[in-house]
């Protein structure tokens, strides 16, 4: 009986650290989208305060090209959309994992009492 509950919390343990993997993983994309729509939104903000006589160029690799302004804003724009939406996708898989996570822990608990249960000395 305790080689089994031992087994068991091997098992949940290392499906807990996958978990806490994982997890580690999705916060840092979300601190990726989070830096990438304040860079956009301060992009959003620049192009706000332009006239119709500046120009707009695009880094395209080592050159820079004249670019429309109409679509220059268009594409930050569709560009903040498109991280908005990510950081909605990677919030639900936050909270899908935290869940998990909790579930776990609380498996984990239950196995490490079954096991001091075990090993305890009947009383008689």
């Amino acid at each position: 009986m305790a080689a089994a509950l031992q087994e068991r919390l091997q098992i949940a343990s290392a499906e807990f650290q996958k978990i806490q993997a994982e997890l580690a993983t999705v916060v840092e994309a979300r601190q990726k989208l989070d830096a990438q729509l304040s860079e956009n939104e301060l992009v959003k903000k620049e192009f706000a305060s332009l006239t119709e006589d500046n120009t707009v160029y695009k880094l395209v690799g080592p050159v820079l090209v004249k670019q429309d302004q109409a679509e220059a804003k268009q594409n930050v724009d569709t560009r903040l959309e498109f991280i908005k939406s990510e950081i909605k996708r990677v919030e639900g898989q936050l909270k899908d994992l935290g869940d998990k996570s909790e579930q776990k822990k609380l498996e984990l608990v239950e196995i490490q009492a079954a096991l001091q249960q075990a090993a305890a000395p009947p009383t008689a």
